[in-house]
């Protein structure tokens, strides 16, 4: 399950309108319009946090491993990192459906791409700055 469909199933769960899931997690609706249509992620791991809380669910429930690649790359390289970071994993994803590999075979590829993708990324920016 996406991290968007998991937020509007617990938020719906709470009973919670979404203007009441924005005023308590302290953003707009239009930010949690966004999060439950997939088209942005919080960009803080307190935001997460605050969600998980808010929610009473396990933050791991939200964070899956895609969603915390992704925030990885805001952290590290801002926004277009992070735009980078969601446009390969989206190919990778392409790469995987209707393929033969076993889910633990998927897992290790997927990590294996992610820390591909880390060291360029870090080898780019040492040689953009000098």
């Amino acid at each position: 399950m996406r991290f968007c469909e998991k937020v509007k199933k617990e938020r719906l769960a709470k009973g919670l309108t979404q203007q009441q899931l924005a005023d308590k997690l302290g953003v707009s609706l239009r930010t949690i319009t966004n999060y439950e249509k997939g088209e942005r992620y919080p960009k803080q791991r307190e935001i997460y946090g605050k969600l998980a809380d808010i929610l009473s669910v396990d933050i791991n429930y939200l964070l899956t491993e895609n969603e915390e690649f992704y925030i990885s790359a805001n952290e590290k390289y801002g926004s277009a990192g992070a735009a980078q970071a969601k446009a390969l994993m989206q190919e990778v994803t392409g790469l995987f459906a209707g393929g033969e590999l076993s889910p633990d075979d998927m897992d290790e590829m997927m990590k294996a791409i992610q820390d591909a993708y880390w060291i360029a990324k870090e080898k780019n920016r040492k040689y953009a700055k000098g």
